[in-house]
């Protein structure tokens, strides 16, 4: 697949190809290597917060993607998921990701239990290389941005991936679930990008 950088080659991303670079991504990153074709990219990794990122980068909030990690109960069994969607949208966690999940109540998981659980760092979670048993629930406008950023397991660099590649993750499920967004909304939810 070739990778449309264009727009994303914004100053200081010095993008090079995954399986040239595994040292800078999570452990469980490298675990999936094989199926990614995708570019990775050293940064800050004070800057690995979205907005912050973003905005040191040159990056517009549409070209990135955000992993949060969400659970829930019903009965006795917990369900934990992984949600996706663009730095510009804010994903209906209390209303479409919970019926999906089929929950009664839903929460973001805590940070030290995300981080346990997925063995990547806090501000770097990204959705490749999550646990087997997880489901990841794809915003369908991440699968068709184009190229899009997203964590690489780690603080300290990005991936560059083509959203539409997410659909092949084995866990995969495609919804429409990102609330409607404005302006607004954006700068309110900016220090909530800072999460994961």
């Amino acid at each position: 697949m070739d990778l449309k950088v264009g727009r994303l080659m914004a100053r200081r991303l010095q993008w090079q190809p995954l399986k040239h670079r595994p040292d800078l991504v999570a452990a469980s990153v490298r675990s999936v290597l094989d199926d990614l074709d995708a570019l990775v990219a050293p940064i800050d990794p004070g800057l690995a917060d979205t907005a912050a990122f973003c905005a040191e980068y040159g990056v517009p909030l549409d070209a990135s993607a955000n992993c949060l990690i969400v659970e829930g109960r019903r009965s006795a069994v917990t369900r934990v998921a992984a949600v996706v969607v663009l730095a510009t949208a804010r994903a209906d966690v209390r209303g479409v990701v919970r019926r999906h999940l089929d929950v009664r109540k839903l929460s973001f998981t805590a940070h030290d239990d995300a981080v346990g659980r997925t063995g990547m760092e806090y501000g770097g979670i990204t959705p490749l290389g999550l646990p087997a048993d997880w489901p990841v629930l794809v915003d369908e406008a991440v699968t068709t941005a184009g190229s899009v950023i997203l964590g690489s397991g780690i603080r300290g660099s990005k991936l560059l991936v083509e959203g539409s590649a997410l659909r092949r993750l084995p866990t995969a499920q495609i919804l429409s679930l990102a609330l409607p967004t404005t302006d607004a909304d954006i700068e309110v939810a900016r220090p909530a990008l800072s999460g994961f």
